[in-house]
């Protein structure tokens, strides 16, 4: 019998601990230290290519670079910039000058450099104890005037003689902690919370839950059991389970909250289940089995709280849902080692927390292992954020505040996560209808730092561009821009965004997803070229200023030098390199483009000329009515302009064709490109197509909406609105193509699509100026 070579079982991020073997990172325009025993070979390794790294080798009390086999050969920048601003970096320069060495005047061994392929790496031994300095050097042109973008390296430490295994590495505390303790595995803790402070709990080797109570303790202490209610939760927040943002809190059965979320890592929880009971594993044949609602009591006996035999908890990383017969499921958790929560005390709380015992099933990943609880004062700060990972197997990123948010935050409290970032649903004192007619009759100004911006460079650049985009790239002049469609081998959408062409072997990625450039790094590396895709969305901030007085109100704004194309006689899909106000102005690229249906432009900055950037437009905009635009009125705005949006008319099953925009695909581009094939059969066998549709009354369509020709479903909405321009409900849908027809009716189903429908016209779209003429003008 013969046995596959394939693997049973892919699991990508959970890399299995090997105490020989050590993984760091060295961030952009920072550095890191390790601490290196006699025959450890360390690796570093330039991920994206084109990165300098700064290699410091200190001995006892004296430099030793020869113990790694290496030259001092330039300055140690990086270390010498954190010497002249010592906040954050304590550690590294104290263990500098421990070894006999100033970090201000540090030396380092140069590596790799602005030619270095991507991966490129260099492996040393070891040949005394060192402590080795890693340093990551920003570039010195910035990007917004012609630089390339510094990135990340990476470290891989082999150990000759391994650290002793003492398990799993916690991730470091997020501030000082009050309290830091262990819940061994199938156990459960109490302990008590003053109000404001933080409660974070970890999942230390990953794939396990930890149940979560909490109590009022001012309520207890008159007499009266408050916990967590998670059907009030729920109802108040409207979801499942509370996470990071607007609707965060955990609520008691007076509708008081408890706990707020500050923080999720996971992002996959439950509300539903009781914490696991005696009688859970006693119906399925288990007598004894220790279970969390019997920890729990054992642990309140202290308290004036009566025990049950099953309490309903906050199941934090126990992974359930609702399958389409709605039988409540369950699966292994989402958490990876070092996975939390992180929570704020409304009140004085006594909180529990669990490691759960299950081992019978999938709860904990069939193997049950310890939680870790820390508290932290109520003085420190932490961010709202939830994390993200581009790769099943990359570093989590917390979502942030882009670089305009000291003035966005001034105007509103709204913010919803979006891609990586908090931004403003709707603004105070205007909301989104009003947003959405100060764009369609005066102008509008958004932050759109979120998009993913990646520099694609080198003599190959043009042919990646080519082999991956579905527009010919090639015809693409300098300060010329070009909307298209980044596609798979089947022909289904990976993104879409914009290409801008700097210079011959210079061009700038613009999309939604982290992941497009992810690909490009692969498809270069798969076609063997001499092409770097680095990432630049942290070295450009962006705001759109959109609507039918923007050129008015930029043109006194935006300079340009004489060999840029004028700002004022920017056409459609141009840009040019300019500055704010004059020729010593805040250095920009003001681009002709938009996602609106308006004439409209957008702006690009270094992050530090952001607020200025935002300043200034929102002086010259005040008197001719300018207004703040969020993400509410943005999707009226695209809906009605028939503008696209991942996740909604797209994803990697739909292609171009099926997602509106067929024009993306020329058929006269003789380049080879990635889907080429399939599109070519797609574009001849079409299923289905995006229409338009006008809906009868008032009632709005919405994503996923089901739509029917008689009981046959034919089509799905992916968005819908109500336009107040056109005083009407529109929808946008994906639709057979036997019923595309313009004056088709259709049925748009609600309920369970048969016992409530909407009639419905199919309609040219764009249902706002079909022609383009206003972003044209």
């Amino acid at each position: 019998m013969s046995v596959s070579a394939r693997p049973r079982l892919l699991v990508p991020g959970l890399v299995p601990r090997d105490p020989s073997r050590e993984r760091h990172r060295v961030r952009r325009g920072a550095a890191t230290a390790l601490l290196l025993e006699p025959d450890d070979r360390l690796t570093i390794r330039d991920l994206d290519g084109g990165q300098r790294a700064e290699v410091t080798v200190l001995g006892s009390q004296r430099e030793a670079f020869g113990g790694l086999g290496l030259t001092a050969d330039g300055d140690a920048t990086v270390l010498q910039a954190l010497a002249s601003r010592p906040s954050g970096a304590g550690e590294i320069l104290e263990a500098v000058a421990s070894r006999g060495t100033d970090p201000a005047s540090a030396r380092a061994a140069v590596l790799f450099g602005s030619s270095a392929r991507p991966g490129a790496e260099l492996t040393v031994r070891a040949d005394e104890p060192l402590l080795v300095v890693v340093g990551a050097p920003e570039n010195v042109a910035e990007v917004v005037e012609g630089g390339v973008p510094a990135s990340d390296l990476e470290l891989v430490l082999a150990r000759a003689r391994p650290l002793e295994d003492d398990g799993p590495t916690l991730p470091e505390p997020l501030a000082e902690p009050r309290l830091d303790f262990q819940v061994d595995r199938a156990s459960a803790l109490a302990y008590e919370v003053r109000a404001g402070e933080y409660i974070q709990i970890v999942d230390v080797r990953g794939r396990q839950c930890s149940d979560f109570l909490a109590f009022n303790t001012v309520k207890l202490d008159s007499g009266k059991e408050r916990g967590l209610d998670s059907t009030a939760t729920r109802s108040l927040m409207g979801s499942a389970y509370p996470q990071p943002g607007l609707y965060s809190r955990f609520f008691d059965p007076d509708l008081e909250p408890l706990v707020e979320v500050v923080r999720d890592t996971v992002g996959r929880h439950d509300t539903f289940g009781l914490a696991c009971t005696a009688k859970y594993y006693e119906d399925l044949g288990y007598f004894g089995h220790v279970n969390c609602s019997d920890n729990f009591n054992a642990e309140l006996e202290p308290y004036t709280i009566e025990p049950r035999k099953g309490w309903p908890a906050i199941n934090f990383f126990y992974n359930t849902s609702f399958d389409a017969d709605n039988a409540y499921v369950l699966d292994e958790p989402w958490s990876r080692p070092g996975d939390y929560v992180l929570l704020r005390a409304a009140t004085d709380l006594v909180c529990l927390s669990s490691a759960c015992p299950d081992d019978i099933d999938a709860a904990n990943g069939w193997n049950p292992t310890e939680v870790h609880v820390r508290v932290y004062p109520a003085k420190e700060r932490f961010s709202a954020a939830i994390a993200h990972r581009v790769t099943p197997d990359a570093e989590p990123k917390l979502t942030r505040e882009t670089p305009f948010h000291t003035r966005t935050s001034a105007l509103t409290t709204r913010f919803t996560e979006y891609n990586g970032y908090w931004l403003p649903t709707s603004y105070s004192n205007h909301g989104a209808v009003d947003e959405y007619w100060a764009c369609r009759e005066r102008a509008a100004i958004m932050d759109l730092s979120p998009l993913r911006k990646f520099e694609v460079l080198g003599p190959d650049a043009l042919a990646l561009l080519q082999a991956t985009l579905t527009r010919d790239v090639s015809r693409l002049a300098d300060g010329q821009v070009v909307y298209t469609a980044m596609c798979n081998e089947t022909g289904g959408m990976l993104d879409d965004g914009t290409v801008f062409r700097l210079g011959a072997d210079n061009f700038r990625w613009i999309g939604g997803s982290e992941y497009g450039g992810v690909w490009l790094r692969e498809q270069a590396e798969r076609l063997g070229l001499r092409a770097w895709v680095k990432e630049s969305t942290d070295d450009l901030a962006n705001v759109a200023v959109q609507g039918p007085l923007s050129r008015e109100i930029l043109t006194g704004l935006v300079w340009t030098a004489p060999a840029q194309t004028p700002f004022a006689e920017l056409r459609w899909f141009r840009f040019s390199v300019s500055r704010l106000g004059g020729p010593t102005g805040i250095p920009l690229i003001a681009s002709r483009t938009g996602y609106s249906g308006e004439l409209g432009y957008e702006l690009f900055c270094h992050p530090r000329d952001a607020t200025a950037l935002w300043d200034a437009v929102l002086e010259a905009g005040t008197s001719r009515g300018l207004s703040p635009l969020g993400l509410e009125a943005l999707d009226m705005l695209r809906i009605e302009a028939g503008l696209i949006f991942a996740g909604y008319e797209f994803d990697d099953q739909v292609d171009p064709f099926e997602a509106g925009i067929g024009f993306t695909v020329p058929v006269d581009k003789e380049a080879d490109y990635v889907g080429k094939e399939a599109l070519v059969e797609r574009r001849a066998h079409p299923q289905r197509t995006l229409v338009g549709l006008e809906l009868e009354g008032n009632e709005t369509a919405g994503h996923g909406d089901c739509v029917h020709v008689g009981r046959s479903q034919v089509g799905v909405v992916t968005s819908g609105t109500r336009s107040p321009l056109l005083g009407k409900n529109v929808a946008l849908c994906r639709l057979a193509v036997q019923y595309a027809g313009l004056g088709t009716e259709v049925e748009v189903g609600k309920l369970d699509g048969h016992q409530k429908r909407i009639p419905a016209t199919v309609v040219r779209f764009p249902f706002y100026d079909p022609e383009k003429t206003r972003p044209r003008a």
